[in-house]
């Protein structure tokens, strides 16, 4: 079609991905490319698709605009970022990440047709991430049309971490937290997730599940009797927290934010039905090592002008636990996160092997242990909530894995 006096190509989603349908434009007397794109976000994209348009440009000798979606829909978001290319390949615009607005581009005449226009730069890792999971929580909740979320808040770093998101995406008025005491829940996480709940302005309860823990244990005395405790109690605890926060979602309306990240799901440290009960997984897709960066950048920045870090310090440096039985820490039955991270991304996220990871320098009882993890938890994965994808794989659509290996012992 033609645009004062300039005939543009157009190229609509995929299309721009493949040599041919820019060369049938050219050919067709296109003098700039156009494409209309939705390409879902995960870390690093962006520099990947202005790399790929390169491509069309370099091929084509074209000048080249993309306009880029924003939003985030089920478990995918998309950034805008919308940007030009001259036919030189040389960046001529670039809009911000996130942000809904015009984005202007001028295009002149000389020697073809020349453009120009306003280059934002990228944000750091850590921004692009927070401002995906914002954008993905605000978008499904109000699009699907939720009053609200609500969350278990533990004074831990995962459910932290998931509260700062929420309220970011839709302020305090929106967010309800509940801390539901165990008899194994330590005064300091008390008092952090009273302290985090107050710096955030949400409404913060708390129900204790000690009536329920000794109910439930009492109608199991006699089934349960001259065995010892194990991960079947610990389990029941997250049950009942799972239970009471569906209860209250069913009643009022909002949705249960669930606050497993991918290094859990990954190793199935997580209880079905439990901690994994909910409508929207929001941090499924980041791993551990990333939860505690993730906690630090927010807190070195405060677009509200507040003053205040939103995450108490303490929440930060504790070592984590699920607090299901007396001194726990997850570390008594995974190797350390940074270890345990790497290996995940090697070989769920990057088609490693084990002998490939082991000769990286990784320990072989660590591998072992982790890939085993990975492959005998695919049935709770299986059963969690959607949750936001900011990987180029995650478990969901991007990972396809049997249950059932009847080869494997």
């Amino acid at each position: 079609f033609e645009v004062a006096g300039t005939k543009v190509g157009l190229l609509i989603c995929e299309d721009a991905w493949f040599d041919a349908p820019a060369a049938d434009a050219k050919a067709a007397g296109a003098e700039l490319l156009a494409v209309i794109n939705a390409s879902p976000f995960h870390v690093g994209k962006g520099d990947e698709r202005e790399q790929a348009m390169r491509g069309r440009v370099q091929a084509t000798g074209l000048p080249l605009i993309y306009a880029h979606l924003v939003g985030g829909q089920d478990e995918v978001v998309f950034e805008g970022r919308s940007f030009a290319l001259n036919a030189s390949g040389a960046l001529a615009g670039r809009a911000a990440s996130f942000e809904v607005a015009s984005f202007a581009i001028e295009a002149t005449r000389h020697k073809g047709v020349h453009l120009n226009a306003k280059v934002v730069d990228d944000g750091s890792l850590e921004a692009d991430l927070w401002h995906a999971l914002v954008q993905g929580v605000r978008d499904y909740i109000g699009k699907n049309g939720f009053p609200g979320v609500l969350l278990g808040l533990s004074g831990g770093i995962d459910s932290a971490l998931v509260l700062a998101i929420a309220v970011d995406a839709l302020g305090a008025d929106k967010v309800r937290t509940v801390m539901m005491p165990s008899p194994y829940t330590a005064e300091i996480s008390w008092v952090d997730a009273r302290d985090m709940a107050k710096r955030l302005g949400v409404r913060y309860d708390e129900l204790s599940i000690v009536p329920e823990f000794e109910a439930f244990l009492g109608s199991l005395k006699a089934d349960f009797e001259g065995t010892q405790l194990d991960t079947t109690e610990e389990n029941i605890q997250a049950r009942i927290r799972g239970t009471l926060l569906m209860a209250l979602s069913n009643k009022f309306g909002a949705i249960v934010l669930t606050t497993g990240n991918k290094s859990e799901m990954a190793t199935g440290y997580c209880t079905l039905y439990g901690d994994m009960a909910g409508g929207f997984a929001v941090i499924k897709d980041v791993a551990k090592t990333l939860v505690f960066k993730l906690a630090r950048w927010r807190n070195a920045h405060d677009p509200y002008g507040t003053g205040t870090e939103p995450i108490p310090e303490r929440i930060i440096t504790r070592p984590p636990s699920a607090e299901l039985r007396p001194d726990q820490t997850d570390q008594d039955s995974l190797p350390a996160y940074e270890v345990l991270d790497e290996i995940v991304s090697r070989f769920m996220e990057n088609d490693q092997s084990s002998e490939d990871i082991i000769a990286a320098g990784f320990a072989r009882a660590d591998v072992e242990k982790v890939t085993r993890l990975i492959r005998i938890n695919e049935y709770k994965r299986r059963q969690s909530p959607v949750g936001i994808r900011v990987t180029h794989r995650s478990f969901g659509k991007d990972w396809r894995y049997p249950i059932t290996n009847k080869f494997r012992a």
